[in-house]
């Protein structure tokens, strides 16, 4: 299968918010040459590689990186691990696909290569499911690992049970990603507020696009709950910019710089410093410049 290269902006504007040193995107994906979909995943529409995701730190002023596990590649972790080597240990962490069949010494050798944590999406095209969760933390749980954990908001109370008994760190992906979305005083949002009060649970701040009914620059609808969960509990939030942007039509793509700037609208400068430099260091053992 032959991709077609990248076509997406790798620069543009500046973005008004000036990233502290130690910035870090907690949530980005790659498709490298000679890495095919997987059957039950979506197809890849085109390249994207570490070096186009290079010009996008640069952009942004970003310095250190999550790589998650797009669905595209299902449970073949491979072009991940590449992604890792690529970037270093030093700049880099990773999420995989982990089953309760993955090989101990394999979960050991990846966490070497910068993994850290196990993703779970509980929407079409993931590859484990909440149903999963409880088969893998035991897993992932004496490398220290986390879940990070995607669903639709709405549903949060079939899944809330499961939540509660994981031992681990987990975090709430996409805003809660509701669909559609909630107001903030919704008893859903006050069961997260709850969840992050337990001390193992994180909310990332990420791809308001994709759920958001008014659209940018604010994302007012989202930024309703995220400013609710900042205000609360600024030092579980981490964000991320959902590069590049895949699950959206073409039409629909976002400005990247935009995508940091809504933390402009939704937290205050040192919420900031939190949310993008002294939580993502904590969650993944990034070294605090």
């Amino acid at each position: 299968m032959n991709l077609p290269n990248n076509t997406r902006p790798l620069i543009g504007t500046e973005p008004t918010l000036k990233a502290p040193p130690g910035a870090t995107d907690c949530h980005m994906h790659v498709y490298l040459p000679g890495y095919e979909s997987q059957p039950g995943g979506p197809s890849i529409p085109e390249l994207a590689t570490v070096e186009d995701y290079y010009q996008i730190q640069k952009w942004l002023s970003l310095e250190r990186v999550v790589v998650v596990q797009p669905n595209a590649y299902q449970c073949d972790n491979s072009a991940l691990l590449v992604a890792l080597g690529e970037l270093g240990l030093t700049k880099a962490r990773g999420v995989a696909v982990v089953t309760p069949e993955t090989p101990q010494a394999e979960l050991e050798a990846w966490h070497s290569e910068g993994v850290r944590g196990a993703r779970i999406m509980d929407l079409p095209g993931g590859a484990q499911s909440c149903a999963d969760m409880a088969l893998i933390e035991p897993r992932i749980r004496e490398l220290g690992w986390h879940m990070m954990v995607q669903f639709n908001g709405r549903h949060l109370n079939d899944h809330l049970t499961s939540l509660k008994c994981l031992k681990t760190d987990f975090i709430i992906d996409h805003l809660g990603k509701f669909m559609d979305p909630v107001p903030s005083e919704d008893i859903r949002v006050d069961e997260i507020l709850r969840l992050l009060d337990r001390g193992n649970a994180w909310f990332k701040i990420c791809a308001p696009y994709e759920t958001s009914l008014v659209g940018g620059p604010d994302y007012s609808d989202v930024g309703a709950v995220a400013r609710r969960v900042i205000e609360h509990a600024p030092e579980r939030v981490i964000w991320g910019s959902n590069w590049p942007h895949v699950g959206v039509p073409r039409s629909q793509y976002p400005n990247d710089a935009m995508q940091l700037d809504v933390l402009l609208q939704w937290a205050t400068q040192s919420e900031c410093e939190k949310i993008l430099v002294d939580n993502p260091a904590r969650l993944y053992g990034f070294d605090i410049n």
